[in-house]
């Protein structure tokens, strides 16, 4: 080679690009990426491969699939007759991912955005730049094949190959292959890796193959993704690789942070090939003992702006689809490449006519000139008479978004809301949801806050057909139940393991009766479990109609019976996942009056009291104990949240906890989980309630209510077992989803019970900063009781951080669970402030870049909630403006010397580590998505074990007054707000 090519450890070339790039190896403006490697010399060498002369076609028959993956549409072939003359024209319709095609440059991007060699999505829309008609220009990609026949490496050695299920291919097993095989590589080969996919799946039923096409995200086998399978195809230097799967990696992909599409597209520039037809290869491979060929493949040239070329067997470009698309489109669920009023390729493709429906774009008024309009529009009728036009109406003039939708806009009240029907709608002080408020009535950012995650609006509403959805494998089932359990299943006890296992082979093999409540409950409850687990593990949006597994809760919500049937424990259960998936949906309202139906029915059921029956078992009233601190907890969280009152008061409420004795059979650890997570709503439910909605008068009477539940938390903090604690220095190694959780919860209280105060002080500081008269301590001034709150609340949010980035980086963080949105944005808002108004604070800042990061990583995996958050907190920030970014650090409250032992929170008294000691499935799913990461270790996170203030009511009154002013309305609301409008 002409040149030397850099190590893998040397990656990334471009330090602004994404991680492991290799951009600009072969020039800034170079389109060919590693196809650079099939020079002349390495084609004629490869022509070396040519003994026999045998020719054998990798292409799988464009109609192979009846019904293709990921909700794309069926090949269609129309022969049109040129009547009376004997000429036929042939018109194929068909979508390039169902059959052979070639991954181009412009079809993956980074999370950061960016394509191949810094390409953006501006010159993928208005330019030709990386199309793949640059691959035909230099001709095709010729070279060297060699084939890993893993499926028949499995075969021989007794391993099992399950081509539909999510199975990880190693790199050390690949290399395995190729020893078996005497294969060895060259630089510039051409990687088939055969997994036997397109055989299993010719051998599939119609209706398999339905069922397959019906998941949102089909498993498939495939290589690992993983830092060691990249540094072994970047290491052995191939141009491009295929499979014969539809994901040439395991799907849904098992590590986010190694995605090979990402890596191997917009990094290093590798065509990936995916659906080959490889069995007839593999065969003549085998019969030879021949495992290398000559091999020639040239894409279909397609120079169209804003739509490289793709073809069949040979190579495609998928672009992102069209804002808008035609009905012909819209009626096929297929993509369209609509410009309008120019006609998409595929009308003129198919020679259909090509029409557009109008919809007219919403924009935002202020108050002030909607109500001028409204003084204006009687006038106007009386000196017009109503004539047809084709102009809009004012009301779809000046609204955001498609009509259909139930938008938002700000009316003038302190706490709510006006939609489109003229309905108020209540949204309390302690919501962050509040945020789109406040806000400039013009930021589109705010589009996303008040929509479900979703996009049609009659998604949710029953059908009225009786089909019953297709439900997934019941071995695959079985682990859709685990991966929820492993997220929700503890925190709130709404079915066991094993009445779920009953139940799941109630449905799977015994017919239904759904005229009986109970059976519809049982049919509801599965499909609900397997939308959780579905939005859990597949963690990033696939397909048209909503996040994973929606399909399956709209299809929940019709077996949900009617609410004046007779309620039941399992129906409260089934409530509470209903609620709950609506949360996640941000369906707040929906999710409000789900959950309201739930404790309500719980209360009529008698489960908020224990029972004096004494032929009532304790495993029946342990279930009764843990149906109803689940529904209670559910209840605290999500009135809270959205600033409602809660439902119940604990003073009306007369049953114990779940006990931990049980049967030979009863594993105490999950009543363990569920009583210190619901201990810790408990606190909640007094954070909302005294602090946020019931207005104290006066400002002591504030501070002793921070205190009370500041030492709260701290007795709670005090008795949660080692299990549960968090070790900050051993993130890197251990980790599992329940700890995650209910640390997650207990920094979200500290956070809360101090941010009045901490929000007060901030307001304070950025007002005297604009006066020039702040002071260079931020504590100046301030009493040690005030100083140790902040200090609480900072930290909080630097620990929640820590936690949410750890979790991420073993693929723990529920992309579309609403909790973690939720903490990772409130402690993201907090550091913001505290970066803007205090002086600056390397670790303070470092944890902001961090939250921002992993809100950024949640929004680029589909969620648009999260987007239009993330896009706030950066207009907040640009607003504030850098603060003093070449002063020393002379803050050292938050952090400790260089020499002091890494703290951890919490941990028992002797400094033990985490137990390992969980429960067997969580245990296999932490297990399974750990990797190891040089991680930085958090000697700035002091310990919350002690954590407890004792105020003195006396300390500082005028500040506690000055909070408690600002309670009555929404602190991260009106803190955007204010800056934004400087």
């Amino acid at each position: 080679m002409s040149f030397q090519r850099p190590a893998f450890d040397a990656l990334p070339l471009r330090k602004d690009g994404p991680p492991g790039n290799a951009w600009g190896m072969f020039g800034d403006q170079d389109q060919m990426g590693m196809l650079n490697l099939l020079t002349p010399e390495n084609t004629t060498a490869a022509a070396g491969e040519i003994v026999e002369g045998v020719r054998v076609s990798t292409d799988w028959a464009l109609n192979s699939m009846a019904t293709p993956c990921f909700g794309r549409s069926a090949f269609e072939h129309t022969v049109k007759n040129k009547a009376p003359r004997a000429v036929n024209d042939d018109i194929l319709v068909f979508n390039t991912q169902s059959s052979s095609q070639w991954d181009g440059f412009r079809h993956y991007g980074s999370k950061q955005g960016t394509f191949f060699n810094g390409c953006t999505q501006d010159d993928i829309q208005n330019s030709t730049r990386n199309g793949i008609h640059v691959w035909v220009e230099n001709g095709g990609i010729v070279g060297r094949g060699v084939l890993l026949d893993y499926a028949g490496w499995a075969e021989a050695n007794g391993k099992e190959v399950n081509c539909f299920e999510t199975q990880s291919i190693p790199a050390s097993v690949l290399q395995e292959v190729a020893a078996s095989q005497n294969t060895t590589f060259r630089p510039g080969d051409i990687l088939f890796i055969r997994t036997g996919w397109t055989r299993a799946y010719e051998q599939l039923s119609q209706a398999e193959c339905q069922q397959l096409a019906d998941y949102a995200a089909p498993p498939v086998i495939g290589v690992e993704s993983s830092e060691a399978m990249l540094r072994w195809i970047w290491d052995l230097e191939f141009a491009a690789v295929v499979g014969d799967m539809p994901s040439f990696e395991a799907y849904p992909c098992q590590n986010q942070d190694f995605f090979l599409h990402e890596w191997l597209l917009a990094g290093w520039g590798v065509p990936i090939g995916e659906l080959f037809d490889l069995e007839q290869l593999s065969q003549e491979c085998s019969k030879r003992d021949r495992w290398t060929f000559f091999f020639s493949s040239v894409p279909l040239k397609n120079m169209v702006l804003g739509n490289a070329g793709i073809s069949r067997q040979a190579a495609e470009d998928r672009s992102r689809r069209s804002m808008v698309a035609c009905n012909r489109c819209r009626s096929r669920k297929t993509r369209c490449a609509g410009n309008p009023p120019h006609p998409c390729a595929a009308c003129v493709d198919a020679g259909k006519n090509c029409v557009y429906s109008e919809a007219e774009k919403r924009v935002s008024i202020t108050e002030s000139y909607y109500r001028q309009l409204q003084a204006q529009a009687p006038a106007s009728r009386e000196g017009s008479h109503p004539t047809p036009s084709s102009e809009p109406s004012i009301s779809n003039r000046y609204s955001e978004g498609p009509p259909e939708r139930d938008d938002w806009w700000y009316k003038g009240t302190d706490n709510l809301f006006l939609n489109r029907l003229g309905e108020h709608h209540f949204v309390g002080a302690s919501s962050t949801t509040h945020l789109a408020k406040r806000l400039n009535p013009g930021s589109t950012n705010l589009a996303w806050d008040v929509r479900p995650l979703y996009d049609d609006p009659s998604s949710l509403k029953r059908p009225i057909g009786g089909s019953l959805p297709q439900l997934p494998p019941f071995e695959f089932a079985k682990r859709l139940f685990w991966v929820q359990y492993a997220y929700i299943g503890t925190i709130f006890s709404l079915i066991q393991p094993m009445e779920f296992e009953e139940r799941l082979d109630l449905v799977y093999h015994q017919p239904l009766d759904f005229s009986h409540r109970e059976s519809c409950l049982v049919y509801c409850q599965t499909l609900l479990v397997i939308s959780f687990g579905l939005m859990y593990s597949v963690n990033q949006w696939i397909g048209e109609e909503g996040p994973p597994g929606f399909k399956y809760f709209k299809h929940a919500l019709r077996f949900l019976p009617d609410i004046h049937e007779e309620g039941s424990i399992l129906f409260v259960e089934v409530l509470c996942y209903v609620a709950y998936y609506m949360q996640n949906l941000n369906r707040r309202d929906a999710a409000f009056l789900y959950i309201g139906l739930a404790l309500r029915m719980a209360i009529s059921l008698g489960l908020h009291q224990e029972v004096s029956d004494p032929s009532i078992s304790e495993g029946d009233r342990n279930r009764r104990r843990r149906a109803w601190w689940s529904v209670y907890s559910l209840d605290r969280l999500l009135s809270v949240k959205s600033g409602n009152p809660i439902t119940i008061h604990d003073g009306d409420i007369g049953i114990t906890w779940p006990t931990t004795v049980g049967g030979s059979n009863f594993d105490p650890w999950p009543s363990t989980v569920l009583t210190h997570y619901t201990q810790l709503s408990r606190i909640l439910g007094r954070i909302g309630e005294e602090i946020y909605r019931k207005k104290p008068g006066s400002g002591s009477n504030l501070v002793a209510s921070v205190q009370s539940i500041t030492n709260d938390l701290s007795g709670w903090l005090r008795q949660v077992p080692d299990r549960l604690r968090i070790d900050f220095t051993t993130l890197d190694t251990h980790i599992n989803r329940e700890s995650v959780s209910i640390n997650l919860h207990f920094y979200s209280c500290v956070n809360m019970t101090a941010r009045p105060l901490v929000f007060y002080v901030i307001q304070r500081r950025l007002d005297a900063e604009a006066l020039g008269s702040a002071t260079e301590d931020w504590k100046e001034g301030l009493a040690p009781n005030t100083v140790a709150v902040i200090d609480s609340c900072i930290t909080a949010a630097r620990a929640t951080t820590v936690i949410m980035d750890a979790a991420a980086k073993h693929n723990l963080v529920a992309t579309y669970g609403y909790l973690d949105g939720e903490y990772v944005f409130s402690a993201a808002l907090l550091l913001v402030m505290v970066n803007a108004a205090f002086p600056p604070n390397e670790t303070n800042a470092r944890a902001m870049e961090t939250a921002l990061s992993l809100l950024r990583g949640m929004a680029d995996r589909g969620n648009t909630y999260l987007d239009s958050r993330h896009t706030l907190l950066l207009e907040l920030r640009a607003a504030i403006g850098p603060r003093r970014a070449e002063e020393k650090d002379t803050d050292t409250a938050n952090s400790l010397d260089a020499g002091q032992k890494a703290p951890v929170t919490p941990m028992t008294e002797n400094g033990a580590t985490v137990s390992d000691n969980v429960p067997d499935s969580s245990t296999e799913l932490a297990a399974s998505q750990v990797l190891t990461y040089n991680w930085p270790q958090q000697p700035d996170l002091p310990s919350f074990r002690d954590i407890a203030f004792q105020f003195d009511l006396n300390d500082d009154p005028a500040l506690w007054e000055g909070a408690l002013d600002q309670i009555d309305i929404d602190m991260d609301t009106d803190w955007i707000e204010n800056t934004l409008k400087r």
